[in-house]
């Protein structure tokens, strides 16, 4: 018997020998397995680059309009552009997975305009507010990645569009697609007093020179970059692709930490630390190296693997470091301290002094919902009181610089006139909202109106309540994570829910307890998910304040919202 096993063994051993090898799967990364293409988005990438498309539509569609536009360019090379397809009205999230792109689309456009760093001049808001009045039905909100995003926008106006935005110094050149997207900035650079570097040259250089190059306009997919020299760490670095976080080096003195591969969607990963410290003079060469990695190197066969935080969760920092010293960089950065735990709030809402005397006033818009006439009414505002310059956030606030002290309580006065509070509200100075149903294709449910209705209730029924700390509401319309919601205290997914009744209608899937590094908590961290844990939009506000009594009831002395909900059990989220 057991010679039988044995001459068993050996045979199938011989045909194992001559069976050839499974060939490896390409990932479609070009260092290693060549330029093919592998998919529908590179095939129409390697055909024409992205940026090509702006003389199409100059030439051709903004003068023989929608129907004139050939539909690789419609779906993917008006990216590059700022330019997506809206929703068409009326089609509700229960249909949004069932039905093809074409169908859901309308023939406007969202236009997206690129504002590197947040920097704005009331010179540049007016023109904004100028085009949508006259181009974009009157909408304008702010996103949290400091960009402003116009809706109802038609090809035939975009010629004058980027002649007006451009004889200002705005661009909406790479706001969306395969490409390194808008640079995340302190919002108070250059002027805060307890500043530890001015990022501004840093990110004004990679803007001037690697925006729109085309060496570097075929990424994986969308790359996001965030620089700070704050010491309150206002730009979410742990959820970008490539962040530069200010810190001071015992023996080198200020420069930045290097964060590499965050990002949420549906698969969230928070960005490590590569241990360097990077000198000023060395940001824009390492930003650039660290990018051209991602070209090279990142995943391009499946779409949904090609972030950067794929990549790195393969390689691990200590690889991916190596690599960009040795084959970008050309020499080793020095090693580097982690940044201090922030001891200020981020979002810079409120009243602060300046570092010359002056102040700037942090203004809350309730999810970041604007309009052309309010962003008139802004402008006219500052420049009343003496002031040119405003800031975007990535918290979906504007800041107004150089204000005299003498004229505060005025500015103050005149933005709670304009429903803009620098105060920090109960709930909405926290709460951001995605695009939502009203816009967005992928959407779900809506978001912009309901965030505002809930702030509305919530600031009514815990009127005099006093919370520890800010709580952070983040509504999403769909599951990609665009208003961070496993990095909300309590984040929203958009998504059609079943009642007790067996109606569907809309609503969310509940996250609870996450957040990102800040003054009330040490470091990132996901929320927590309950399973079956949804709520009805109809019934949010009530969940939420239930939410809010449970945890002012049962927290310890010093308990946070986040800790609070990550120990209880779940009989108290429900």
């Amino acid at each position: 018997m057991s010679t039988q096993v044995e001459e068993n063994k050996e045979t199938a051993g011989k045909r194992a020998a001559k069976r050839p090898a499974r060939p490896k799967k390409s990932n479609g990364q070009w260092k290693i397995d060549g330029h093919e293409p592998l998919n529908k988005n590179e095939i129409d990438k390697a055909e024409d680059n992205g940026l090509n498309v702006r003389a199409r539509i100059e030439e051709t569609y903004a003068k023989h309009g929608f129907s004139s536009i050939d539909p690789d360019d419609l779906h993917g090379r008006f990216r590059w552009w700022g330019l997506y397809t809206q929703r068409k009205p009326g089609i509700d999230g229960g249909r949004t997975a069932k039905l093809e792109p074409h169908e859901l689309e309308d023939e406007y456009f969202m236009l997206r305009i690129r504002i590197d760093g947040g920097k704005l001049s009331t010179e540049q808001l007016r023109v904004i507010a100028n085009i949508s009045n006259e181009f974009a039905r009157g909408t304008a909100d702010l996103t949290d990645r400091q960009n402003i995003q116009l809706h109802w926008v038609e090809i035939e106006s975009m010629p004058e569009i980027w002649r007006r935005l451009e004889a200002v110094g705005l661009q909406t050149t790479e706001a969306c697609g395969d490409v390194p997207r808008v640079i995340l900035g302190s919002p108070v650079a250059g002027i805060a007093a307890d500043e530890l570097i001015d990022p501004t040259p840093a990110i004004e250089e990679i803007s001037r020179r690697y925006i729109g190059d085309e060496s570097l306009s075929n990424l994986p997919r969308k790359y996001k970059t965030a620089i700070t020299g704050h010491p309150s760490q206002d730009v979410v670095h742990e959820i970008n692709d490539c962040s530069f976080v200010a810190v001071e080096h015992p023996e080198h003195g200020i420069g930045y930490d290097l964060w590499v591969g965050g990002a949420l969607s549906v698969v969230p990963r928070f960005a490590e630390r590569l241990g360097t410290w990077v000198a000023p003079d060395q940001v824009v060469e390492t930003w650039l190296g660290v990018t051209q990695i991602f070209r090279d190197y990142g995943y391009r066969r499946l779409r949904n693997k090609a972030r950067m935080k794929f990549l790195l969760a393969d390689w691990g920092p200590e690889k991916l470091r190596e690599i960009l010293e040795t084959e970008y960089l050309g020499y080793r950065l020095a090693d580097g301290p982690a940044p201090a735990k922030p001891l200020t709030a981020g979002d810079h809402v409120g009243v602060h002094k300046q570092a010359d005397g002056r102040y700037f006033i942090g203004v809350t818009l309730i999810a970041g919902r604007a309009s052309g006439t309010l962003l008139g009414q802004l402008v006219d505002l500052a420049e009343k009181f003496g002031s040119t310059r405003l800031r975007t956030t990535p918290h979906q606030k504007v800041l107004l610089l150089d204000i005299d002290e003498a004229d505060v309580d005025d500015v103050v006065a005149g933005l709670d006139a304009l429903g803009l509070s620098s105060r920090k509200d109960l709930f909405r100075r926290s709460t951001i909202a995605c695009t939502g149903i009203e816009f967005c294709k992928l959407a779900i449910v809506e978001t912009k109106q309901t965030a505002a209705d809930a702030v509305e209730k919530l600031e009514e029924h815990l009127a005099g309540i006093d919370l520890p700390h800010p709580i952070s509401l983040h509504l999403n319309g769909c599951p990609n994570s665009c208003a961070r919601i496993q990095t909300a205290d309590i984040g929203l997914k958009g998504q059609i829910v079943t009642t007790d009744d067996g109606e569907q209608v809309p609503g969310f899937q509940v996250h609870v307890g996450g957040g990102l590094a800040s003054k009330d908590r040490d470091e990132a961290g996901l929320g927590r998910t309950v399973r079956g844990l949804k709520v009805t939009a109809e019934n949010l506000t009530d969940y939420v304040e239930k939410l809010v009594r449970r945890f002012l009831a049962g927290r310890s002395e010093t308990e946070t919202f986040s800790e609070w909900a990550h120990r209880v059990d779940e009989e108290e989220l429900t």
